[in-house]
C-alpha cells in the first residue's frame, strides 16, 4: 500500500458546513414537495425546511403527491405552519405524499403547474426526491420563463405576475434508499434501509446456524449496489453480488467453494446477499431463486430465499436520517433564499461529513451514467464513481468472508489486537475485521484480554478464525476491556509481556484511556525497547470525545438507543401536558446530547461545551410557560450528563415543576449504561471494519519499512487519515478529555432554528 493511499481523494467543492445563518425571507414564497419512492427521513428534511424558512418569515407550502401536486393546485398545494410538521420526526414515509407524476412529463402538465405555482406567489422550489426528480425539477427551471410567456400570451396569467416572478430558484435533495447519487456520501433513507437489511440478516443467521442451512437474501439496488456490499460486510455475509461488478463465468464455482471453505472452518450457517439488478456479463439477471438452486444441486444445501422487499422503506427512520435530513433541509432553505437567477441548479448533499452543494445537472448525469457503463462492460469505472470507500469494502469483503490466506505477505508476524476504555458497541466487530483480515494475510494474530492490565498479566491467546465467527453483530467486547490507564509501575510488566509473547506490532481499540495509555508508553520507549514496536489507535467510544477522529466507533449505535428511548418517553406523555428532562452519557462532550437533541426533536439542549447559568435556566423558564400557555402539550430537554456540576438534571427538572402552576408535569429519565450496549447499527459496523482495515494496512506498511511509529487513524474533513500519537496532547482539550476542534457543536445554529418557534 502506497503511503499517498492514506489520504481519500479531495472532492473539489463548495464546503459551505459553517451552517451559515438564513437571510431575511419576509416576502419569499417557498414550494416543497417529495417525489418518487418514499425513504425514511423525508419527513425530517420536510419539518426542516418548513421551519427554517418560517424562521425568516417566509411562507411555506407543502406540495402534496409530489408533482402531481402543483398539476392539480387546489387543495394540492396548501400553506404550512409550525405545528403542521410538529411530531413527523419519527415517522417513515412522506406526510406529504409522493407520485411517479407522468403528466409533468408533458409540457402541457407543466404549463399547469407553473400556473398553479405562481397563483400562489411561488418561484422558490425544494424537491426531495431520485435522479428522475430532480431531472424534473431542472427542466422546470430551464422552461420556466417560456412558460410563464404562453400562459400569459393564453390569458391565463397576468404580465405583472409573470414579471414579479421571472426565475424559479430551486434546490434538491436526495431521497433514495439505494444511495445512488454520484457525488453524494449519504442520500436519505440509505442508513434506515441498512438498518432493516442487518436486522433482517442477524435473525436469519440465528436461525441458519440452528439448522446448518444457507439462506440467499434478495435486497433493493436496480443499479446500485450500495444496500448489497454494505449489508455484507455489516452482516457477516459469505457471498455478494452486486450490479456494478458482475461476476465472471464460472462464478457459481467459485461462489460454492468460497461457502464450503467457510463451512470447513466453523461457520454453522451460509449468507448470500443478491441486490435486484444483479447481473452477469452477459447482462442476464441474476435472481436470488437461481442462486437458491445452484446452492442446493452443487452442495445438497437445504437453502431458503428471503426477498426483503418494501420492507426496506417503511419504519421509523434512523438517527442519522433525521439528524442529517435536518441539516440538508436547513441548507436547502438557505439555498434558494440566496439564489439569483443566474445561479445554477444545486443538490444539497452530505460529502465528506460536511454539506455541499454540487451541480444538479453534472450529478443527474454521472448518476444516469452508472448503468450505462456496467452495459458497456466498463466495470472499473462504474465502481470508481461509486466512490472510493465503496471500492474498498469492496476489497475488505474478499478478504474478511475467506477463511484462507489471500493476500501474500513476505513473513508472517505476531500483532497484538487490545481492547482498552469504556465499552462501545462495534469493539467486536473491529476485532473479528482485525483477526480475519491479518489471518489472510498471514499473521498471527494474538488477542490481550482485558485491556493494559490483561497485557501487564499476560492474558494473551491466539486468536483463530473460528473464534470469530459471528462478532460482527455482537455488542459488548469479547476480548474484555478496562478503562485502567497504566500507572509508571505497570509498564516494566507491559514490557515484559510483549517480549515474552514476541509480538510484533500492537493494535489497540478503544476511547481515551486507550489513547492516554499508548502515549504514555510511547514516551518512555526509551527506557523500554518493547514499546518500539508499530503501535496504531483505533477510535472506539460512544463519547465521540478522541482526537484525530470526528466520529468514533460506538456513537451511532448509542445515538439511535437514545433516539428509541427519547421516542417511547415522548409517547408515553402524549395524553398529558408534560417536560421531560433526558439525560445521556457522554462525559464533558456534548456529541450525544446535541445530536440525539436534534434527531428526537428537542427543544432545549445543555452542553458541556456551552455550560448552564442562571439567566440560562431563568429564561428557559419563562419561554417554557409561554409556550405551554400557547398550546403546547410536550417539551423535551436533554441534557449532557456533565454539562453542570450544580444544574443538575433533577435541579432543572424541580425547577421547571416549581414554575408550571399547574400548566404541565415534569419527569426526568437518566438512560444510563444502556447507552453502551446493544448490537451495533450497520454504520459503526462498517465504520470498524474499514477501521480495521485501514490500521492493519498502517501495520503492513510499517513491518515493511523497518519503522515503529505510534499512530491514530480517524476521520478528519471526511476523510480517514493517520495522525502520529505525539501530536496527541495539541489535538486535545487534556481538562475535558476531549478534541479542540468539534465539528458537530455547528450544528446548534440548525437545532436553535428548528427547535420551536417562539425562540426562533
Amino acid at each position: 500500500m502506497r503511503s499517498d493511499d492514506w489520504n481519500d481523494d479531495h472532492h473539489s467543492f463548495e464546503d459551505i458546513n459553517a451552517t451559515p445563518a438564513l437571510p431575511d425571507g419576509h416576502g419569499v414564497k417557498i414550494g416543497i414537495l417529495t417525489s418518487g419512492g418514499d425513504a425514511q427521513g423525508m419527513n425530517a428534511a420536510v419539518r426542516a425546511v418548513v421551519r427554517s424558512a418560517l424562521s425568516v418569515g417566509a411562507e411555506v407550502y407543502a406540495i402534496y403527491e409530489g408533482y402531481q401536486g402543483m398539476i392539480d393546485g387546489g387543495d394540492g398545494i396548501k400553506l404550512f405552519d409550525w405545528e403542521d410538521v410538529g411530531s413527523i420526526l419519527n415517522r417513515g414515509g412522506t406526510v406529504i405524499g409522493t407520485f411517479r407524476c407522468k403528466e409533468m412529463r408533458e409540457r402541457s402538465g407543466r404549463l399547469k403547474a407553473v400556473k398553479h405555482l405562481l397563483e400562489r406567489g411561488i418561484d422558490r422550489l425544494v424537491v426531495i426526491g431520485g435522479d428522475g426528480s430532480l431531472t424534473g425539477l431542472n427542466l422546470l427551471r430551464n422552461e420556466w420563463s417560456g412558460l410563464i410567456a404562453e400562459l400569459v400570451e393564453g390569458g391565463d396569467l397576468t404580465p405583472e405576475i409573470a414579471h414579479e416572478h421571472p426565475t424559479l430558484m430551486i434546490a434538491g435533495i436526495v431521497g433514495s434508499i439505494d444511495n445512488d447519487l454520484v457525488g453524494s456520501d449519504m442520500t436519505i433513507g440509505a442508513d434506515t434501509a441498512l438498518h432493516r437489511i442487518v436486522d433482517a440478516i442477524d435473525d436469519l443467521a440465528s436461525t441458519a446456524a440452528s439448522h446448518q442451512r444457507s439462506f440467499v437474501v434478495e435486497v433493493m439496488g436496480r443499479h446500485c449496489g450500495y444496500l448489497a456490499l454494505m449489508s455484507a460486510v455489516a452482516g457477516g455475509a459469505d457471498f455478494v453480488l452486486v450490479p456494478e461488478q458482475p461476476p465472471e463465468p464460472g462464478w457459481e464455482d467459485r461462489m460454492c467453494a468460497d461457502l464450503q471453505a467457510g463451512r470447513r472452518a466453523g461457520r454453522r450457517d451460509s449468507i448470500v446477499i443478491v441486490a435486484e439488478g444483479a447481473t452477469d456479463r452477459e447482462g442476464n439477471p441474476i435472481k436470488a431463486d437461481y442462486v437458491r438452486q445452484v446452492l442446493t444441486d452443487r452442495l445438497n444445501e437445504d437453502a431458503r430465499v428471503t426477498i426483503l422487499g418494501h420492507v426496506q422503506r417503511g419504519g421509523t427512520p434512523s438517527a442519522y436520517d433525521r439528524w442529517a435530513s435536518t441539516w440538508l433541509g436547513y441548507n436547502a432553505v438557505h439555498e434558494v433564499l440566496t439564489a439569483t437567477p443566474d445561479s445554477e441548479g444545486r443538490v444539497i448533499a452530505t460529502r465528506s461529513n460536511r454539506i455541499d452543494r454540487i451541480s444538479l445537472v453534472k450529478a443527474v448525469a454521472d448518476t444516469q451514467q452508472v448503468p450505462e457503463l456496467i452495459k458497456a462492460g466498463d466495470y472499473r469505472e462504474a465502481m470508481r464513481m461509486r466512490g472510493r470507500s465503496f471500492v474498498e469494502m469492496d476489497a475488505i469483503f474478499s478478504e474478511v468472508a475467506s477463511p484462507v490466506r489471500t493476500v501474500p505477505i513476505a513473513s508472517d508476524k505476531r500483532i497484538g489486537i487490545m481492547l482498552a476504555g469504556g465499552p462501545a458497541p462495534g469493539m467486536n466487530t473491529a476485532t473479528r475485521s482485525l483477526a480475519r483480515l491479518g489471518i489472510s494475510r498471514g499473521h498471527h494474530m494474538i488477542g490481550i484480554h482485558n485491556g493494559f492490565i490483561g497485557l501487564a498479566a499476560g492474558e494473551v491467546a491466539e486468536l483463530t478464525w473460528e473464534e470469530t465467527e459471528g462478532l460482527a453483530g455482537e455488542g459488548g467486547a469479547m476480548l474484555g476491556t478496562r478503562r485502567e490507564v497504566p500507572r509508571t509501575e505497570d509498564l516494566y510488566a507491559i514490557s515484559r509481556s510483549l517480549e515474552k509473547n514476541e509480538i510484533d506490532a500492537l493494535i489497540v481499540v478503544g476511547g481515551y484511556s486507550a489513547y492516554d495509555g499508548i502515549h504514555k508508553m510511547t514516551t518512555e520507549r526509551d527506557r523500554y525497547p518493547a514499546f518500539r514496536i508499530p503501535t496504531v489507535c483505533i477510535p472506539a467510544s460512544i463519547d465521540n470525545n478522541l482526537p484525530g477522529s470526528e466520529l468514533s466507533i460506538g456513537a451511532d449505535t448509542a445515538l439511535n438507543v437514545i433516539v428509541d428511548a427519547m421516542d417511547k418517553i415522548k409517547e408515553s406523555g402524549i395524553a398529558s401536558k408534560r417536560c421531560f428532562v433526558v439525560e445521556t452519557m457522554g462525559k464533558n462532550c456534548g456529541y450525544l446530547a446535541l445530536m440525539s437533541g436534534l434527531a428526537a426533536g428537542a427543544e432545549r439542549i445543555y452542553l458541556n461545551e456551552e455550560g448552564i447559568s442562571l439567566d440560562d435556566v431563568v429564561a428557559d423558564m419563562h419561554w417554557l410557560r409561554e409556550s405551554f400557555a400557547n398550546g403546547r402539550r410536550l417539551f423535551l430537554a436533554v441534557r449532557n450528563e456533565n454539562a453542570s456540576a450544580n444544574y443538575t438534571t433533577d435541579f432543572l427538572a424541580r425547577v421547571m415543576e416549581e414554575e408550571s402552576h399547574g400548566l404541565y408535569d415534569v419527569r426526568t429519565a437518566v438512560l444510563g449504561h444502556m447507552q453502551q450496549g446493544g448490537s451495533p447499527s450497520p454504520f459503526d459496523r462498517l465504520m470498524a471494519t474499514r477501521f480495521a482495515y485501514r490500521g492493519l494496512n498502517l501495520i503492513d506498511d510499517e513491518l515493511a519499512a523497518g519503522t515503529d511509529n505510534a499512530s491514530f487513524i480517524g476521520i478528519r474533513e471526511g476523510h480517514l487519515r493517520a495522525g502520529s500519537m505525539d501530536t496527541m496532547p495539541s489535538l486535545v482539550d487534556a481538562l475535558h478529555r476531549r478534541p479542540r476542534d468539534q465539528w458537530w457543536l455547528d450544528l446548534r445554529t440548525v437545532v436553535k432554528t428548528v427547535s420551536d418557534e417562539l425562540r426562533s
